[in-house]
């Protein structure tokens, strides 16, 4: 059993390394349902596992969703005052541009 469990925990950290393309949404999720799995597992039985994996992956998601800016996580969008047009524009971490207030691209220049 602890031999199956070491291999399972080893073959889920290899998984969760070639992922490194995810955004952190995506990361949370699957990290979360490998914990949330594996803690299953070892404090039950099958839909133990099955369940610590949902709700780890849930959870892992919601998490990374407020790193991204998203979910809750509302940051203030009037971070700069372009003089020139009499406008806010912010940047956008998660796409890496910035933008007015109403969505128009800002192009610095």
């Amino acid at each position: 059993m602890r031999l199956a469990l070491t291999g399972y925990v080893t073959a889920a950290a290899l998984a969760m390394s070639a992922c490194t393309s995810l955004s952190p949404s995506e990361q949370g999720a699957l990290s979360g349902a490998a914990i949330g799995g594996v803690a299953g597992a070892v404090l039950g039985d099958d839909e133990a596992a099955l369940a610590g994996a949902a709700v780890g992956a849930a959870a892992g998601w919601y998490l990374g969703c407020r790193e991204e800016g998203r979910c809750g996580n509302v940051s203030n969008r009037r971070e700069a005052y372009d003089a020139r047009t009499g406008r806010y524009y912010f940047y956008d971490r998660q796409s890496g541009r910035y933008f007015y207030e109403n969505g128009e691209p800002y192009y610095r220049g």
